[in-house]
């Protein structure tokens, strides 16, 4: 390894949006430091302590459940000797600008910049500013396989459930800045792109580096966790984002549980209070609101020794956290009659390709909700 790439934190800026975005920036720092360490041992490169420089940007968003987990992760980063800034960066019409102009001198400081979301406006217009040369994307969950293909492909950066649909107004007045943003994160001979996932990359640009995020800062933090003789939900927020028909959902989370014998349903953190209630009233299961990632509530325990998913993040990630526990991660496909008529086209072949790359978990057909 070669010294630049050695040291963890030496002049890094980090921009987190959301609780898993943080958490995998403390998985980033804990791998990179003990490489560092091991490449020291090495007689390769002097090792740079864990958290040296480091700095964890909290672009808080406005939603009260997401900044309580961000608040918990906070806690847990300052714990791990890592410096935590809080950006009220939503606070209002002129928040951005304040914020912006507060964070342009170590912008142009840094060496290092660390993203949770590339697809985020916020970061793609920080990343205008910037003059670091290392460049380093974290996962943001199934979205960071969707950011490897589009720039493997050289298109332009769009989330996946908005794909397909005609770019409004502010995506063309946004158009320049996201354009820019993606040239900066195409490697170049003076410029290193490090992508830093659990997700199946298969397909990486030339010249970006992937490094496998086995979650081992959250095994060595927390557990192993007591396992239940029952099974517990995970929920999504598919219905949410406009993907899947909230009834069409409901009955599916119904039959799922008591296919299962499921009690306990660990709602996203972008699921609305009226669904949740919903769910609570005529499913009978038991609402948790989780105050942290699931990965770490799972991996603290109690956890039912059955985990029951629809497609998303989790049933990469869980099967990583869980490791050596004898929890059995499920994934229940989506039905193409629960989606939509508003779904991406890609809707579909998305969800099936999470499913089908997810290693490590059992594979349920989607259940009947006729």
């Amino acid at each position: 390894m070669s010294p630049r790439a050695g040291s963890a934190g030496s002049h890094t800026l980090a921009f987190v949006e959301s609780p898993v975005q943080l958490l995998n920036v403390l998985e980033w720092a804990h791998t990179h430091a003990h490489s560092a360490a091991a490449a020291a041992d090495a007689g390769l490169t002097r090792a740079t302590a864990p958290g040296a420089e480091l700095t964890l940007v909290v672009l808080s968003p406005n939603d009260p459940m997401t900044r309580g987990q961000l608040r918990r992760m906070a806690e847990l980063a300052r714990d791990e000797g890592h410096k935590v800034r809080w950006e009220e960066a939503r606070g209002g019409t002129t928040a951005p600008f304040h914020t912006i102009g507060g964070l342009a001198p170590l912008l142009r400081r840094a060496r290092r910049i660390v993203m949770g979301d590339p697809f985020s406006r916020y970061v793609q217009l920080l990343l205008t500013i910037t003059r670091a040369q290392d460049l380093v994307v974290v996962d943001d969950g199934t979205a960071t396989m969707e950011f490897v293909a589009q720039l493997a492909r050289g298109e332009r950066l769009v989330r996946w459930h908005r794909r397909g649909g005609r770019p409004g107004p502010r995506d063309v007045l946004f158009a320049p800045v996201s354009a820019s943003a993606r040239r900066r994160l195409t490697p170049t001979e003076h410029r290193t792109v490090e992508v830093f996932s659990s997700m199946p990359i298969e397909s990486a640009p030339d010249g970006v580096r992937v490094t496998a995020n086995d979650f081992s800062w959250t095994r060595a933090r927390f557990g192993p966790p007591r396992i239940t003789k029952g099974a517990d939900l995970v929920g999504t927020s598919l219905v949410e984002t406009g993907v899947v028909d909230p009834d069409r959902y409901l009955e599916a989370v119904r039959s799922l549980a008591a296919a299962h014998g499921a009690t306990r349903y660990f709602a996203h953190r972008r699921e609305s209070t009226d669904k949740l209630h919903r769910l609570a009233a005529e499913t009978g299961l038991e609402i948790v609101r989780p105050d942290l990632p699931l990965e770490l509530i799972a991996r603290r325990g109690p956890i039912g020794r059955t985990i029951l998913s629809f497609p998303s993040t989790v049933v990469h990630t869980l099967p990583l956290a869980l490791v050596g526990t004898e929890v059995r991660v499920a994934v229940c496909d989506i039905d193409p009659a629960w989606l939509t008529e508003n779904a991406s086209p890609r809707a579909q072949g998305f969800l099936s390709g999470v499913t089908g790359t997810a290693r490590d978990v059992h594979r349920l057909s989607a259940v009947s909700t006729a």
